[in-house]
């Protein structure tokens, strides 16, 4: 039997606006599901003076309110910000707390090129694609960090044709996914590299892809035959739909 969540009843009037993504939030449940799921985008538009104004005005949460003030005051982590108004939201056990803390620390343990591509990878997952991508090429024309590996870069070329793709720029969706699958010989990178290539090349050109490389080759007989197989599976209601539906079948990041 699964347990019951008594959700606080305030409702703010007026908003918080997380400017991050463009969401307004209204209730406690609300503000900690945005911490939860896009932790990665925590940040000082979330982590100040103005949150503990609206928690104080709008949601009558005076004791919390000033507990995140003397966070602020005294320059603690915004680790330790958040886990006040997770705990204050009596949402969540105390076996989920310490999970939610341990996510925390990793995340404050990981190296900051990788906390970037993630924050990117977040704001691609909530629909932010422009905002993604600008990461994504931020970490790709910098200064090569030596402490990650080239498979690192290689996934951030896939995810970045992935950005491309769902904006159905499938010629520089393609660029990108050859440039992952030359650094991780992914096969699913490949695959999807000749997916972009179907749709953007002409017959033509896109027949001499496949004649001058035996290995595209595969990769097309391999998508013609999945294609068959997940017709049935597959619902398609428009261009952003096939995309993501595809991206899911072929499994390319």
């Amino acid at each position: 039997m699964g347990s019951l969540i008594l959700c606080h009843r305030k409702k703010a009037k007026q908003p918080y606006e997380i400017t991050r993504i463009h969401k307004k939030i209204y209730t406690l449940e609300e503000l900690c599901y945005y911490i939860c799921n896009f932790m990665y985008l925590v940040d000082d538009t979330l982590v100040n003076k103005k949150l503990c104004k609206w928690l104080e005005e709008e949601l009558e949460k005076e004791k919390l309110a000033k507990q995140l003030n003397d966070c602020l005051k005294s320059k603690g982590t915004i680790e330790q910000f958040i886990l006040y108004i997770l705990k204050d939201s009596d949402i969540y056990t105390a076996k989920e707390i310490s999970v939610i803390e341990g996510r925390l620390n990793q995340l404050k343990n990981q190296k900051e090129i990788e906390k970037k591509k993630y924050k990117a990878d977040s704001l691609l997952k909530s629909g932010e694609i422009e905002e993604a991508i600008r990461i994504y090429l931020s970490l790709l024309h910098g200064e090569e960090d030596q402490s990650v590996d080239s498979q690192f870069y290689g996934r951030v070329y896939g995810c970045l044709g992935t950005a491309y793709g769902k904006l159905f720029l499938y010629r520089e969706a393609s660029d990108r996914f050859l440039s992952a699958f030359q650094i991780c010989e992914e096969k699913s990178m490949l695959y999807a590299y000749v997916y972009c290539c179907r749709h953007y090349m002409k017959d033509f050109e896109y027949e001499k892809l496949l004649t001058n490389h035996e290995l595209f080759k595969e990769a097309d007989s391999f998508l013609t035959e999945k294609e068959k197989e997940e017709k049935s599976q597959i619902s398609i209601k428009n261009p952003k739909e096939i995309f993501d539906s595809y991206k899911q079948v072929y499994k390319f990041n």
